[in-house]
């Protein structure tokens, strides 16, 4: 092969070449998308910060009631890691959503009520308690698509005020509104996860909901299964199940759950 054709093919390749180059860049570069319920929301805070610093990339967070993240996903919603409840995001894997082996659980919140900063905290403590807060409170909220709702509405049903409840609720979109509500006085009480009300501005912790009445809700991860980012997932799958994450995650609200042995 002569010089001249040498060249002429090198000159032909450049432009392939220099795009591949921009593109294995541009997979590199790419932000990490998150699609986090409410839940872990405030936990979910504290932590990126540290892994963006660890793997020099940038995180984006989405934060949302996992049944509006599911619907999100659904409709073809980029992602490269989802925290979810369980139910949802098994049912994510079994659409291919969501790949398989990937689900990792990582905390658990219980269910509480929440009033406004430095108004007296009602007593909520037992079933009685809780029934003659909610029949002299003026409003109440909570998300009706919220991962806690059926539990609620169960409780409400088998304080016998189901009725009462209702003509006084106020359905709120998501976590961040309803405690917004309930720190400008719009609503008296709301109902939530404690990991969703205790670092939430202008609100106060009233209490756990009694124990008959209590469901823990499971956080959970799972991994998109055309994500391009998979092992940088990974690693933050790791890093949330790690010691590391504990103090972020018990100051939020949440029980990290702890590893077999």
């Amino acid at each position: 092969m002569n010089i001249p054709r040498k060249a002429t093919l090198l000159t032909a390749c450049l432009p392939a070449f220099f795009l591949l180059s921009a593109q294995t860049a541009m997979a590199q570069d790419a932000e990490i998308r998150i699609l986090c319920s409410n839940g872990f929301h405030a936990a979910m805070e504290k932590l990126t910060p540290e892994y963006e610093r660890s793997m020099g990339r940038s995180i984006k967070l989405q934060f949302g009631a996992s049944a509006k993240l599911k619907q999100s996903i659904e409709a073809g919603e980029a992602f490269d890691l989802a925290i979810l409840t369980p139910a949802i995001i098994e049912d994510l894997i079994k659409q291919g959503k969501i790949a398989h082996g990937s689900s990792v659980d990582l905390a658990s919140s219980g269910i509480g009520m929440a009033v406004r900063a430095g108004a007296p905290k009602p007593d909520v403590s037992t079933a009685v308690a809780i029934k003659q807060t909610l029949l002299q409170a003026k409003s109440v909220g909570y998300v009706q698509s919220g991962a806690s709702s059926p539990a609620l509405v169960d409780m409400f049903n088998r304080l016998g005020i189901g009725g009462d409840v209702q003509r006084k609720t106020v359905f709120q979109t998501g976590a961040q509104e309803s405690m917004a509500n309930v720190a400008n006085g719009t609503i008296e009480v709301a109902f939530g996860l404690s990991s969703e009300i205790l670092p939430a501005p202008g609100v106060q912790l009233a209490g756990p909901v009694p124990p008959e009445f209590q469901k823990r809700i499971l956080m959970t991860a799972g991994i998109s299964s055309s994500t391009k980012n998979r092992a940088a997932a990974d690693k933050i799958v790791t890093s949330l199940t790690s010691a590391s994450a504990v103090a972020a995650i018990k100051a939020s609200g949440l029980d990290p759950i702890e590893k077999e042995k």
